[in-house]
């Protein structure tokens, strides 16, 4: 067979070309550290690799959402722990204020005292984050979401929104406190109604509770009491419903027994007297910022506090407190459980994380004693292609005649 000159040089260059591109992929890997540079290199090794970098990377976005949710929540549950203790401190003030022995200048100081703590209030519950958003606005963050009314009323123009951040694969977590949930929407102590009692009483009595106890036989409205004589020593408690014509229903009053009517039950305690009345509204829910405005109001006004019907009121006012007391430590007790369940998936992801980049480092990490090894084997042989090459090609015919 014959191998002719060009034939020669072509396959000596081809074995010096296959040596370098050996050493240099080797030369590569040391540089990088990696064993697997391209898909070439390994291929199956390659996809596993590929996998594990995506789900890294869909674990940082992950962690970076826990951040985010996390910095969040932990601005509302600090918020709402100053509210609370706030709150508490506004209570102690209306306790005292109930105090017989004061004097209207002292409640009256009770009450400037009062609406201050009632604006601080105000202003943890218009609290803003890094952003500049409304925490307590719900999807509505853009605008303070409590401002007083011409009336003096508190009114909230968030919204009930609740924003969700993804901290796992199907898995989401609230963000945020809606403030109508922790300021506006505490259920009514009393139940379904409150009361209006009148500036002529004489008896000591409450209502404890007046609730809808049979939905079929309701009549929503507003309802009307009053108390009378017997003629027997005992008293009847008349009650007027708003319909139209309005009817009245008579009934022997005792204070062991709820007043039913219209599927209404109505627990009246204490000694009501002779001519003494009250009315009722629908109110199922109350603020504890106009729970708070109503005690400031009773207290600026004179000595009506230390009244029957003063006192009554204040009765009504301090469950309403607890109420909503009890609705913000919910909705704070919500935000700790947020926390929690936060940590706990940030706990994961980062043992996944660290699972997935032990995997990584088995399939692309070089080992640098092989790889130094195989290097100098490489070059070894191509300095020995090379030194052949360099020989065989400066032979000549002419060499031996």
């Amino acid at each position: 067979m014959r191998i002719s000159t060009g034939q020669m040089f072509q396959q000596n260059t081809n074995s010096i070309l296959n040596k370098q591109s050996a050493t240099n992929t080797i030369m590569a890997q040391i540089s990088s550290g990696k064993r697997v540079n391209t898909a070439g290199d390994d291929p199956v090794a390659a996809i596993g690799i590929d996998n594990l970098k995506q789900k890294n990377t869909l674990i940082d976005q992950f962690v970076k959402n826990i951040d985010y949710a996390t910095s969040h929540i932990q601005q509302a549950e600090s918020q709402l722990g100053q509210a609370d203790t706030l709150v508490g401190s506004m209570k102690e003030s209306v306790l005292r204020g109930i105090n017989g022995s004061m004097t209207s200048a002292e409640r009256q100081v009770i009450a400037d005292d009062m609406r201050q703590s009632l604006e601080q209030l105000m202003s943890i519950a218009n609290t803003k984050d890094e952003s500049g958003n409304y925490i307590f606005a719900g999807n509505k963050t853009n605008n303070a979401p409590f401002a007083f009314d011409n009336n003096g009323d508190v009114v909230y123009s968030g919204d009930s929104g609740i924003r969700k951040s993804n901290v796992a694969a199907g898995v989401q977590v609230n963000t945020n406190v809606p403030g109508d949930a922790a300021f506006m929407n505490a259920p009514n102590a009393m139940g379904d109604y409150g009361v209006n009692y009148s500036s002529l009483q004489q008896g000591d009595f409450v209502v404890s509770s007046a609730k809808i106890t049979d939905p079929t036989t309701y009549s929503p409205g507003s309802y009307s009491f009053s108390f009378a004589d017997d003629g027997a020593g005992g008293l009847n408690i008349s009650v007027t419903d708003s319909a139209v014509p309005p009817v009245t229903t008579v009934t022997a009053f005792d204070a062991s027994v709820p007043v039913s009517v219209n599927g209404i039950e109505v627990k009246v305690d204490g000694e009501p007297q002779a001519g003494d009345s009250f009315s009722m509204n629908e109110v199922a829910e109350v603020s504890i910022f106009d729970t708070f405005s109503k005690a400031i109001a009773l207290f600026e006004s004179g000595n009506d506090a230390q009244t029957p019907a003063g006192q009554s009121e204040l009765a009504q006012l301090l469950n309403n407190i607890d109420s909503g007391v009890n609705q913000m430590s919910q909705q704070r007790s919500l935000t700790g459980n947020s926390l929690k369940v936060l940590q706990q998936y940030s706990d994961n992801h980062a043992d996944e994380k660290l699972i997935n980049t032990s995997a990584l480092s088995k399939l692309e990490d070089l080992d640098f004693a092989s790889a130094i090894t195989e290097f100098e084997k490489q070059q070894l042989a191509l300095s020995a292609a090379s030194s052949l090459f360099s020989k065989v090609s400066s032979t000549s015919l002419f060499d031996y005649i």
